[in-house]
């Protein structure tokens, strides 16, 4: 379900205070790192997480493919890092 602008205003909030809690590296979205952002948004519901690409292309690619893999809504992208959403049923930390 897609965010609407109120919505994304409160997370973008949220959001920076936040540190990045997974970095993508040279190696690009691997296995395990696409794991590891997993693990993250599903205990965080918000997470941000920084890219190491070597353009905005490959940055965008990436940050599209995280965000269809894990089922999370893209909050906000700044520089090589952006912000995800996924509502954890269970805690709805964010609602």
């Amino acid at each position: 379900m897609p965010l609407s602008n109120q919505q994304k205003k409160k997370l973008k909030a949220h959001a920076h205070a936040l540190k990045p809690v997974v970095r993508v590296g040279q190696s690009g979205l691997t296995d395990t790192v696409l794991d590891e952002v997993e693990l993250a948004i599903e205990y965080h519901e918000l997470i941000k997480v920084k890219i190491s690409a070597a353009d905005r292309d490959d940055k965008k690619t990436i940050i599209q493919s995280i965000a269809k893999k894990t089922q999370s809504e893209i909050v906000q992208t700044i520089g090589f890092t952006a912000v995800f959403y996924r509502e954890n049923k269970d805690k709805k930390a964010y609602s």
